[in-house]
Parts: C-alpha cells; sequence; structure tokens
C-alpha cells in the first residue's frame, strides 16, 4: 500500500494542501477545529509530513546537528538530553556527533554535518581546537551555529557558558576557608577558553588570601578519568603533596581519587578534591566529591533557544552570550581540615 500524502488527506478532508500543511504547524491562521479535524485525520490514515521534501523546499533539514568532545561524559550527556527536548517541542530532531577530544574528528563532524544540509550547528570544541576555520566555512555557508561550555571566544557566535572565573574563585576560596593552605589545580589544556578562566579564578582566589601560587602542584592534562589517574602518579612522584587540588572537572577529579586511593593517600585527610561539573558518580564515590555544579540540561535547552532565535530572525540575529549560574555542592571530600574551619 503506498503511503498516505498531504494531498491524500487534503483531498479527504475537503480542503487545499496548503490549509493542511498549516494546520499541522499550529499557523494561527487556521482555526482551532481545523486543526483538531486535520489531527484526527493524520492520526487515523498514517500521515506523516515527509521531511525530505520539506527540507528540499527549505534548503535545510528539520535537523540540528550537535558535536560534544564526548558523549560518555556524563555532562554532555545531559547537555544532549536538554537539547534534544526543546528541539523536539519545536519540531527538530537532532542529530549528534563526538570529536573524541580530537581536532581532526571535530572538522569531520562539521564538513559531514553541513552536506547534510543539517538547520544549524550546536557545538562544544574538542581539547585540541585552537583552531576554527572550520566553523568560520561553515558560517560562511550560512549554517546557523551556537556553541556551548567550550567555545572559541573569537567566533562571532551565540555562546552558552557558565562562569568559570567566578566558580573556580569560589570553590578555591571553599577550600581556604575549610583550612587548606597548599592548594594545587589539576587544569585542562591550554589554548582553551574554559582551562584558562578556570585558571585565572584559582590564581586570584589564592592571591586576594595571601596564598602562593606553587607552579610544581600547577599541572596541565586533559578532560577524561585517565588524564585525571595521570595527574595524581605526577603528584605522587612529588616529595610532598598539595593540601588540595582543584580538578578541571569531575571525570580528572575522579581519576585523581580513584589512584590516590590506591596508593593509599587518605580524602581528604592527606589531599582533599573539588571537581566540576556534579556528574552524578560525584554523590557515589566514599567520601561524595565536592564539586561545581553545572547546569547542563539547562545548558542545553538554552543552545536550542538561541538557534530557533537565529532561525527566525535570520541576518538580523544579533549573537551573544549567555552565562547560567553554577553552584558549589559541599560534600565529604573537602571536609574541613583537622576538623576546624577558619
Amino acid at each position: 500500500m503506498s503511503q498516505f500524502t498531504i494531498k491524500d488527506l487534503a483531498r479527504t478532508l475537503g480542503v487545499s494542501p496548503s490549509t493542511v500543511s498549516r494546520a499541522l504547524r499550529g499557523h494561527p491562521d487556521i482555526s482551532p477545529a481545523t486543526k483538531q479535524r486535520v489531527a484526527e485525520a493524520a492520526e487515523k490514515y498514517h500521515y506523516h509530513p515527509n521531511q525530505l521534501a520539506q527540507s528540499l523546499q527549505k534548503k535545510r533539514s528539520n535537523v540540528i546537528g550537535v558535536i560534544v568532545p564526548a558523549i560518555r561524559h556524563q555532562f554532555f550527556s545531559s547537555v544532549i538530553s536538554g537539547i534534544e527536548e526543546l528541539a523536539y517541542d519545536n519540531g527538530y530532531t537532532i542529530m549528534v556527533c563526538q570529536s573524541n577530544e580530537t581536532l581532526a574528528r571535530e572538522i569531520l563532524n562539521v564538513q559531514a554535518l553541513v552536506a547534510n544540509r543539517v538547520a544549524g550547528l550546536l557545538i562544544a570544541i574538542s581539547s585540541e581546537t585552537t583552531s576554527h576555520e572550520h566553523l568560520s566555512r561553515a558560517m560562511r555557508q550560512h549554517v546557523p551555529l551556537v556553541q556551548f561550555d567550550r567555545v572559541v571566544e573569537g567566533l562571532d557566535t551565540g555562546k552558552v557558558v557558565v562562569d568559570d572565573y567566578a566558580a573556580s574563585y569560589g570553590a578555591v576560596e571553599h577550600l581556604i576557608r575549610s583550612g587548606y593552605r597548599r592548594i594545587g589545580h589539576m587544569a585542562g589544556q591550554d589554548g582553551i577558553a574554559l582551562n584558562r578562566k578556570r585558571f585565572e579564578g584559582y590564581r586570584d582566589a589564592l592571591a586576594a588570601h595571601g596564598l602562593p601560587l606553587e607552579e610544581k602542584f600547577h599541572l596541565h592534562g586533559g578532560y577524561r578519568e585517565e588524564d585525571g589517574r595521570a595527574g595524581a602518579e605526577r603528584y605522587l612522584a612529588m616529595d610532598e603533596l598539595p593540601e588540595a587540588i582543584l580538578a578541571i572537572n569531575d571525570p580528572v577529579a575522579v581519576g585523581l581519587f580513584t589512584r590516590f586511593k590506591e596508593a593509599g593517600v587518605r580524602i581528604p585527610a592527606d589531599v582533599a578534591l573539588v571537581g566540576f561539573s556534579d556528574t552524578p558518580v560525584a554523590a557515589l564515590i566514599d567520601p561524595p566529591l565536592t564539586t561545581v555544579h553545572q547546569p547542563a540540561f539547562e545548558m542545553g535547552r538554552t543552545a536550542v533557544s538561541l538557534l530557533l532565535r537565529q532561525f527566525d530572525e535570520g541576518a538580523d540575529f544579533v549573537p551573544g552570550t549567555v552565562v547560567l549560574k553554577t553552584e558549589l555542592r559541599v560534600r565529604g571530600s573537602s571536609a574541613p581540615r583537622g576538623g576546624l574551619c577558619n
């Protein structure tokens, strides 16, 4: 049996195909009664709009491309859930790619999504992304683009971020007030704005309290759990450990945590730890991880909202940055040093 078309549905209802199309899209010129009749008939005859035909008419699809560094990272999984929810509510589906933290794969992802005529792109850049020509090229091809979490500051797009500087500053200040003085930072890779801002918050909080930044305790790595374990090895090889460490994110903090515990280092008696993201595992390890809560789901929804605005406003769209609030979730991994709080 051939597929029921919009013309078949219109003929059955005694209306024009354009009326059916507008009714299914919720157009305000169509009466509620007609919208209900069309919806009921569409369900009865199993009619579904031809997305390919619509995309050819609009010269773009009803698909939003999403690129993240790693889908397995719970933070990005939550962002994707927020993206999918609002996209679906507005008649779009999403196509998700991961760069696996490499620039080469990110470039291929962008090229593939643009070739598939996605309606727009949402992207959190990889840890290797210091050049943005591939993104600029997509924009020159008139592909709407919004960045989230990890962004290229010099690229004139909509952006959704958190205040990484303030969050990092607050986390270090919490450690200082909890009695810790020699505080290290397990950072990400240079060249990423997020990494720089979290370092600056760490540095300035120490300076504001008259504490030195001990360079040997400021290490660079990546953004995965294995990078945290590698960082722990470097700390363990030192003559002395820092009293506390601020990690660039939760996976790195968990990597530090597990390797330290394997080596007999007590958390927080020997080394306190603070993460960044508030992934579910943070509350499950023992002791639970103090971490900066990022509103990942809200970030995803906000990114889609900016993209939808860009669709509607076209050339009149003025790119801006939305900064979401964070919250420090204090748990056992940063309990007051020696049982005292300063």
